[in-house]
């Protein structure tokens, strides 16, 4: 699902995030949501939140509850 619109993301969900320093080689990072920090309800660089583990950066892709089982097994 995409990043760019804020309902699609909530806090506990899992998405893959592009953070600031990786944003020329588009290298993402999957976590889960603690915070949403955009207040907008779209951006078109993706929303941009703040991991569980602390690191911020724009959602690409909200992973869906299939996609989150098959990584954990």
């Amino acid at each position: 699902m995409n990043g760019q619109q804020r309902k699609n993301i909530r806090p506990g969900v899992r998405v893959e995030i592009v953070l600031k320093k990786d944003q020329r080689s588009g290298k993402c990072t999957v976590g889960v949501v603690k915070d949403i920090l955009t207040s907008s309800a779209f951006h078109s660089h993706g929303i941009k939140v703040r991991l569980e583990d602390g690191q911020i950066g724009r959602v690409q892709t909200v992973l869906s509850d299939e996609a989150s089982a098959a990584e954990v097994a």
